[in-house]
């Protein structure tokens, strides 16, 4: 019996290593996800990340990702984004409007399981850095609730752009 078992837990982890294996993804360069404590995103809880770029001869995407419930209260999400160098010098800041259900429809967007639904939005896009070094990108909700219910995690990718040689 105890061998039967071990095989079992031999394979089951055989299978989840092949598996981490094959969905490694070399563009990511960064990512982070925050989980935020009872769904609730408050207004003075600012989401800070710190990431490291060291080749700026490359371009990279910075996005957000962000999980909801399907029962959050609005079809948006107003943030406000601050990107800053390792002196802590603001290089961009501006304020975003993120889609998450259809306005007219209020179907959700993203991708879902179950009731939570996870998206995906472009922050930056074929961004160069200036200079190799520490970076910190902050996202702060500016919706007018606070707390902002049914937000389950917030998040940043930062990702190489692939240059794809067309034959």
């Amino acid at each position: 019996m105890f061998c039967k078992s071990s095989i079992g837990y031999q394979w089951l982890i055989s299978v989840g290593l092949v598996l981490m294996f094959i969905s490694c993804d070399k563009a990511r360069v960064f990512e982070d996800n925050h989980e935020l404590d009872s769904k609730n995103w408050y207004v003075d809880s600012v989401q800070a990340y710190r990431f490291s770029i060291s080749d700026v001869s490359k371009s990279y995407n910075v996005l957000i990702n962000l999980r909801n419930s399907d029962a959050y209260p609005y079809y948006n999400l107003f943030l406000r984004y601050y990107l800053s160098d390792s002196l802590g010098k603001e290089l961009k800041s501006q304020q975003l409007e993120l889609l998450l259900m259809d306005a007219k429809t209020g179907k959700p967007q993203g991708k879902g399981l179950g009731d939570i639904y996870t998206h995906q939005f472009d922050l930056l896009k074929n961004y160069t850095f200036q200079k190799p070094g520490s970076y910190q990108l902050k996202l702060k909700q500016y919706m007018r609730q606070d707390p902002l219910p049914e937000i389950n995690s917030v998040g940043i990718r930062v990702e190489e752009v692939s240059v794809e040689v067309k034959k």
